[in-house]
């Protein structure tokens, strides 16, 4: 951990909650098509609908909604009431429209390493969005760079170490996803500290009973002392 220059942390259910607020969108969503498919295939088939249009809308409360519609209007042969259309639509502008809250701690420990180390946001998903959370977060002036990617690969992390006129070694990623946060990193050369939440979206799920090269946290305060490790 001596080499590091830049500490980057994820934004999403690594600074605030974000996946609890989509979850509940889909259950409401499930709701409304109760007479139709039961919970659980409904759910299914919509999460076959994000995946298979990820390519074209990317992450984010507008891509999801643009999913929901596209899902409703299967199940029901485009035959959809436009009342139900109006209220899907509001599932997508309550998502964007929910509160941030912070997870534990997130304000001291950005505090703590702003003096010694560029602390940049590097998160995914739409980025008038994410910019509006950081907004409402209150926590902007933490940052030294905002970095809002179109997905978490390890060419989008070189590109981005490279603005930042760093090498692998000199990177250490925080988030909590092992697909999105720790594997490319490590693929890299870099450094990565998962911090497991406890709501994961199946997309970012994945099985590395083999991966070791990372640190797992249980909050964002023991990230201060494997920094100083």
């Amino acid at each position: 951990m001596q080499q590091i220059k830049v500490i980057a942390f994820d934004a999403d259910d690594t600074l605030w909650v974000n996946e609890p607020y989509f979850r509940d969108a889909e259950k409401q969503f499930c709701k409304l098509f109760a007479h139709l498919m039961p919970e659980k295939e409904l759910t299914e088939l919509l999460f076959k609908t994000e995946i298979e249009n990820l390519e074209k809308y990317g992450y984010g409360a507008k891509g999801f909604t643009l999913s929901l519609l596209e899902t409703a209007l299967y199940i029901t042969d485009k035959k959809v009431d436009a009342e139900i259309i109006h209220q899907i639509i509001q599932l997508g502008k309550d998502l964007i429209d929910k509160p941030v809250e912070l997870l534990d701690d997130i304000e001291y420990v950005l505090t703590h390493f702003k003096n010694n180390y560029r602390i940049i946001l590097a998160t995914k998903g739409d980025l008038l969005d994410q910019q509006r959370k950081l907004k409402k977060s209150g926590l902007s002036h933490l940052f030294h760079h905002i970095e809002v990617m179109h997905d978490k690969t390890e060419t989008e992390y070189l590109k981005l170490i490279h603005r930042l006129d760093i090498t692998p070694r000199e990177f250490l990623m925080v988030g909590n996803s092992i697909k999105s946060d720790i594997i490319p990193v490590i693929a890299l050369g870099g450094k990565a500290v998962h911090i497991p939440y406890h709501i994961t979206w199946a997309h970012e799920t994945v099985h590395t009973p083999h991966l070791t090269d990372f640190y797992t946290i249980s909050k964002m305060k023991e990230l201060i002392d494997i920094v100083n490790l």
